[in-house]
C-alpha cells in the first residue's frame, strides 16, 4: 500500500470490468483515487486546503448530540432495522454540516452514495453495471446543480470552499472538482454507514464485549479500531505493477493486479497476535489497513474515525446487547461491504 512505484490504474481496473467508455468509466479513471504522483498530489492538495482539521473537530459535538438523540429512538423502539434508524442517518445528518448538503435532498441520493460503490464489484455482473452507472449519472446531474448554488451563494461549508478554492487558484479544472465532489458525497456516506452496520453485527456475536464497552467508555478507542479490524467495510485494497519487479522471490509482471484482502490480513496472528480473537481490551500496535496506506490514505479517515468514536459508546451505555432480530443479506465481499439490512433487538 505503501510502495510508490505500485499504482493504481484506473484503464486496467475498468477494461478488466469490461468498461472502455462511458459514465462509469469517466468517473473512475479520473477520479482522485485513480490517480497517481503529481496528479494525485495536485488534487489532494487542494481539499487539503478546505478540509482543515478544526473543520472536522468542530463537527463532535453534532456527532454526539445526533447518536444520543437516534439511540433514545431504538431505546424505546423494539426491533428494529438498524441501517434505516441509526447507521444511514449519522452519516447523512453530518453531511448536511461538512458538505453542505441539504438534509430535503437525502431521498434524491441515498440510494446513489450505495449503489456507486459497488464499482468495486463490477466483476459479478448481474445489475451492479446498471445500478452503478444510474449512481454516477444521478450524482453527476445533482453535483452539478449543488456546484452552481454554491458559486451563487456560497456557506461555511466544504463544498463551497472548494468551489471558491478552484475559481481563485485554478488548480483544478470545473470536470476534476465536479469528480472530487461525486467521490466525497459517496465516502462520507457509505462507508461510515457500512461500518457502523458492521460494529453492530460484531457485538451481537459478541455480547460479552457490548457490555464491556458500556460499562468502560474509555475502551472507546480501542472498541473502535478493533471493529474496523474485525469486520472493516473496506475489504479489498488494490495496486498494480507498472513494470516487472521481484516480490520475496517472486517475478511480478508488468500490468499485475495486486490485490489486498483486507479482513484475511487483519486477523493474521503474525501481525496482529491474537488477531483470530475480537477483543476491545487489546492494544494493537498495527494500525488498520482499510484506509489504505501512503500516497492514497484516506482523507476521510479521521471523519469516520470520530463517528464511530461517537456512536458506539453512546449506543453501549443506553442500550443492551444486541442480536439480529431477522434474515440479513450481503454486499460483495470485494470491495465495499456490510449488510443490506439489519434487523436488530437490544436485550
Amino acid at each position: 500500500m505503501r510502495d510508490p512505484g505500485l499504482i493504481h490504474n484506473g484503464v486496467r481496473f475498468m477494461e478488466q470490468n469490461g468498461v472502455t467508455e462511458g459514465p462509469i468509466y469517466d468517473w473512475f479513471v479520473n477520479g482522485l483515487v485513480s490517480r497517481d504522483f503529481e496528479d494525485h498530489r495536485r488534487l489532494r492538495g487542494l481539499v487539503n486546503k478546505a478540509f482543515v482539521p478544526r473543520m472536522v473537530e468542530n463537527l463532535r459535538p453534532l456527532m454526539r448530540e445526533t447518536s444520543e438523540r437516534l439511540a433514545d429512538k431504538l431505546a424505546s423502539a423494539g426491533d428494529i432495522d438498524f441501517i434505516e434508524e441509526f447507521a444511514d442517518r449519522l452519516p447523512l445528518v453530518v453531511m448536511t454540516e461538512l458538505l453542505g448538503i441539504p438534509p430535503e435532498d437525502f431521498p434524491t441520493f441515498r440510494t446513489w452514495t450505495s449503489d456507486i460503490g459497488l464499482v468495486f464489484s463490477l466483476a459479478l455482473g448481474g445489475d451492479i453495471p446498471a445500478r452503478v452507472e444510474a449512481a454516477v449519472t444521478g450524482l453527476y446531474g445533482y453535483v452539478d446543480a449543488l456546484m452552481a448554488a454554491k458559486k451563487a451563494d456560497p456557506g461555511e461549508d466544504l463544498i463551497s470552499a472548494l468551489v471558491a478554492l478552484q475559481h481563485a487558484e485554478g488548480t483544478a479544472s470545473l470536470d476534476e472538482l465536479q469528480n472530487l465532489i461525486v467521490s466525497m458525497i459517496f465516502a462520507a456516506h457509505d462507508t461510515t454507514r457500512l461500518q457502523l452496520a458492521n460494529a453492530m453485527v460484531t457485538f451481537a456475536e459478541h455480547p460479552d464485549q457490548w457490555k464491556l464497552l458500556g460499562d468502560n467508555p474509555d475502551l472507546t478507542q480501542q472498541a473502535v479500531e478493533e471493529v474496523m479490524r474485525w469486520r472493516p467495510s473496506t475489504n479489498a485494497l488494490f495496486r498494480y505493477a507498472p513494470e516487472d519487479f521481484e516480490f520475496r522471490g517472486e517475478v511480478i509482471p508488468k500490468g499485475t493486479m495486486l490485490l489486498i484482502g483486507v479482513q484475511a490480513v487483519q486477523r493474521d496472528p503474525r501481525v496482529f497476535p491474537g488477531g483470530d480473537v475480537f477483543d476491545i481490551t487489546a492494544t494493537r500496535s498495527t494500525p488498520v489497513l482499510q484506509f489504505g496506506g501512503g500516497l492514497h490514505y484516506c482523507l476521510g479517515a479521521p471523519l469516520a474515525r470520530m463517528e464511530i468514536t461517537e456512536a458506539l459508546p453512546v449506543l453501549a451505555k443506553r442500550l443492551g446487547a444486541p442480536s439480529v432480530a431477522g434474515p440479513v443479506t450481503w454486499r460483495p465481499a470485494i470491495g465495499i461491504t456490510g449488510p443490506n439490512e439489519l434487523p436488530l433487538r437490544f436485550a
